[in-house]
């Protein structure tokens, strides 16, 4: 197989950035040895000219890669700082990804919807050791980290799990969205 038909079978088939298809390409390279043509000669393949033909004709979109990586991440519970993690893996460029990053209320959705799922907060599941100080602690030292690991600002983990309930939860992300226009869609 020809590595042009390699690279359009990878783009018809994982949505991907110029940088990882650059990289899949070199590697299927690598482990097939060197090109050659027809006749037996070896010939020199421009991988990234390649690539740029294909992110020409559209195939490939790092900025369509990078809306859909955001809107996943965040739909999964992921901060901005994951995200912008993710996206730096992935190859997308600085510009790009500074116009994807989620704005104040996606940040907010994003963390509710993780504590919400990890039982963080508000959400916080009856526990048999409300009674015992360092369990309580404990627990809380651990929320803080999987929030942090998660990407969340540091701000908006202390204002997750000190929360007293869902009203005040509602009420915080109703204010981000008045000041954002956010009309409900990511």
């Amino acid at each position: 197989m020809a590595l042009r038909d390699l690279a359009l079978s990878y783009a018809a088939r994982y949505a991907s950035t110029g940088a990882r298809l650059e990289a899949y390409l070199a590697r299927k390279l690598k482990e097939r040895g060197v090109a050659e043509d027809g006749d037996g000669r070896s010939m020199q393949i421009d991988i990234p000219a390649l690539v740029g033909r294909l992110v020409e004709l559209g195939y490939v979109d790092d900025a369509a890669y990078a809306r859909m990586r955001t809107r996943d991440l965040a739909g999964r519970g992921y901060g901005a700082r994951r995200v912008e993690q993710a996206l730096w893996a992935a190859g997308v460029d600085e510009t790009i990804r500074a116009d994807t990053a989620p704005d104040e209320a996606a940040q907010r959705r994003a963390a509710v919807l993780m504590a919400k799922k990890r039982g963080f907060g508000p959400y916080r599941r009856a526990a048999a050791e409300e009674g015992d100080p360092l369990a309580v602690h404990k627990a809380r030292e651990k929320a803080v980290a999987a929030m942090l690991r998660a990407g969340h600002d540091y701000d908006h983990v202390r204002f997750l799990l000190d929360c007293p309930g869902e009203a005040e939860l509602e009420a915080w992300l109703d204010e981000v969205a008045d000041q954002e226009g956010f009309e409900g869609s990511w």
